[in-house]
């Protein structure tokens, strides 16, 4: 069990807090802080912006949703950060990445306009601007229980043969609104379009991400319970709203 006396530490980094920080996605961030904490796990965070470096020892990785204007504004930058960044996706580190932040974990996202921003290969999938809007409350179906969140995109996302989805959609559009799938994972990295912020209505999911995390850094560990009685009580309110 985690307590205070393990001295136990993990670094979050925020990518583009911003940026790409449209529907409130730094509660995703807020949400990890705070279920360590409560926990007795020392938080440090670090905000990584436009020309900021990334910090050694980074244990979660997260980043959220923008504009194509605001992918467009940070595509250099995170080319610029791709390499490191695949070699810590590649050496188990734990990432969230949302919606525009997800679009370009993959290897490229075409506008509407035609206008090609490449993404950075870690997530095998492709996104293409659509003409229509995909945009509501969600339920997803995974493998860490059921997500609740709400979708806003009119990206078109279209997994690699064999990819790993993040999840299968029970309510909503997911990735194309075509082939039942929603986001995508590899080894600790998530992409998902679940606005929310997702984590706070789901922390069955924020604990998982937590515990892979301290996994990686200390070897096995079993997170003490927290009473999330009003989390699943807002789970449930949002698997009732119409879509």
């Amino acid at each position: 069990m985690t307590t205070k006396e393990t001295a136990m530490e993990l670094t979050i980094v925020h990518l583009y807090p911003k940026e790409m920080n449209i529907y409130g996605d730094t509660g995703n961030r807020l949400a990890l802080q705070k279920r360590a904490e409560w926990r007795g796990i020392a938080v440090d965070i670090q905000l990584v912006g436009i020309g900021d470096r990334l910090p050694d020892g980074a244990d979660i990785i997260i980043g959220g949703g923008g504009q194509d204007a605001g992918q467009g504004i940070i595509q250099d930058d995170l080319q610029h950060k791709a390499p490191q960044l695949r070699a810590l996706a590649s050496d188990g580190v734990v990432m969230l990445m949302i919606c525009g932040m997800y679009q370009l974990f993959g290897r490229s996202f075409t506008t509407h306009q035609g206008e090609i921003i490449k993404g950075i290969g870690v997530l095998p999938l492709e996104t293409t601007g659509g003409e229509v809007r995909m945009i509501g409350n969600t339920i997803y179906d995974t493998l860490y229980g059921e997500i609740v969140g709400y979708e806003n995109h009119s990206g078109v996302t279209v997994l690699d043969t064999g990819a790993q989805p993040f999840g299968r959609v029970v309510r909503g559009d997911g990735n194309n609104g075509g082939d039942g799938t929603e986001g995508c994972s590899v080894q600790n990295v998530f992409g998902t379009y679940s606005h929310g912020p997702v984590l706070v209505k789901n922390p069955q999911f924020a604990d998982e991400l937590l515990r892979r995390a301290l996994q990686r850094k200390y070897g096995t560990v079993r997170l003490a319970s927290l009473d999330d009685s009003i989390e699943l009580a807002a789970h449930a309110v949002a698997t009732m709203r119409p879509r």
